[in-house]
């Protein structure tokens, strides 16, 4: 079912089109929006939380969801991608088996940010839209080459990671320590329409579907890691890959290209996660280019239309210019692609020891991204550092990533 905008509503994004200062008119709080035909901007972000769970979920008084919620509010975005928020899998710690699957972003939305987290401050009203993901999900193969297929997860420590949980991790589709771990969530401001019948994922999708795809060898015997029956299931997305289109006041449809690639790191010799990461990134590419292979879990062929404005949101786990990441795929896919505009590259004014100021991790990579499509004008943006009043520290090693858009008129046709 589709959120659509009501009169009162409508009239709420009226207000300051006369007098547009972009810092504020892009926020939640302007909602501003001209007659049908004119522009409309937008403040999007995307925010890694660092591992929130159901338990916390549930309630609307854990100490480090308030403090994430009240960075979110100073922030006031419109569109909000949330990374590592599980996806509550019926089964799972803390989901019971005949739950509906996929509320915890409607209820971080619901539990935390529609409440004032400090005062002066005010909530926002966010739909909210979750899919599955692989992470945590058990292949039936020996993923990892342990010697044994682990399919059964242990009990979460309510943080971090046990060696039983890695082991479980590793031979699941994407890794997660229990079903759902380190999911995603797409919240948008209540006033605009998610094209819900519309939506296209991609977790299903093989990674050797893929033309040239980098697939991981033995480094000794220089056989594929992956045999012919586990080629033939294993996905491409660690978590899943989405476009969401969502429907602008000015009926402008802008498709939002929400992912969070693997890590380049916690593999060996064989690559088998940087190589995954550089292919999970060159999809977005391929996706904008409309390549044939591409299929989406419904059996549906191809990708994006030329033309479509679209946003890539996600903590993509690659720097351009240091870490680990394989072969440059954010240069090479994303930063240097002409149908993307990338010219404006995030910042913080606030100084942190040992972090360039385009850092959106406090392990001193940018990793974090939104990057709209060319012609869709950037009026400013930044990396979100300030401490939550109530906190010692920040409460993620992720900083929020935010940018103020401007999306023209649809095309006439």
């Amino acid at each position: 079912m589709r959120t659509r905008l009501n009169e009162c509503a409508l009239a709420l994004w009226m207000i300051g089109i006369v007098m547009l200062v972009p810092s504020v008119a892009a926020s939640q709080d302007a909602g501003q929006s001209p007659a049908r035909g004119g522009s409309v901007t937008l403040r999007v972000a995307t925010f890694n939380l660092e591992d929130v769970r159901t338990e916390a979920l549930l309630r609307d008084d854990d100490p480090r969801l308030c403090a994430l919620a009240e960075v979110i509010q100073r922030i006031r975005p419109n569109i909000l991608l949330l990374n590592e928020i599980t996806y509550d899998v019926p089964g799972a710690p803390e989901v019971p088996a005949d739950a509906e699957a996929g509320q915890n972003g409607r209820r971080f939305a619901e539990h935390y940010l529609a409440v004032p987290q400090a005062e002066g401050l005010r909530g926002l009203r966010f739909t909210a839209f979750m899919a599955p993901t692989n992470t945590g999900m058990p292949s039936g193969f020996d993923l990892d080459r342990s010697g044994e297929v682990v399919s059964e997860f242990p009990e979460p420590e309510p943080s971090g990671q046990t060696a039983e949980g890695r082991a479980f991790g590793g031979d699941c589709w994407g890794f997660g320590t229990f079903p759902g771990q380190y999911g995603m969530a797409l919240l948008v401001d209540s006033r605009l329409t998610i094209k819900t019948e519309d939506v296209r994922t991609f977790r299903l999708l093989p990674w050797s579907y893929m033309p040239g795809a980098f697939l991981p060898r033995d480094p000794e015997t220089r056989e594929p890691w992956y045999d012919e029956e586990e080629l033939g299931l294993f996905r491409l997305s660690s978590k899943s890959h989405w476009d969401v289109p969502v429907v602008l006041p000015n009926g402008r449809v802008v498709h939002l290209l929400c992912s969070h690639p693997t890590p380049p790191a916690f593999d060996g010799p064989e690559m088998r996660n940087k190589r995954r990461n550089f292919d999970e990134i060159r999809f977005w590419a391929d996706y904008i280019a409309d390549e044939p292979y591409i299929v989406d879990d419904t059996n549906r062929p191809g990708g994006l239309g030329r033309g479509a404005a679209f946003v890539i949101l996600g903590d993509l786990n690659a720097d351009p210019d240091e870490g680990s990441s394989f072969k440059d795929p954010i240069e090479r896919f994303l930063l240097s692609n002409p149908r993307i505009e990338a010219g404006s590259v995030p910042r913080s004014d606030i100084a942190i020891e040992g972090l360039d100021d385009d850092d959106t991790s406090g392990f001193r990579l940018r990793v974090d991204y939104v990057l709209p499509s060319r012609g869709v004008a950037v009026l400013g943006s930044g990396v979100w550092r300030e401490i939550p009043g109530s906190r010692p520290e920040f409460p993620s090693d992720h900083f929020p990533v935010w940018a103020d858009l401007r999306f023209g008129p649809p095309p006439a046709r």
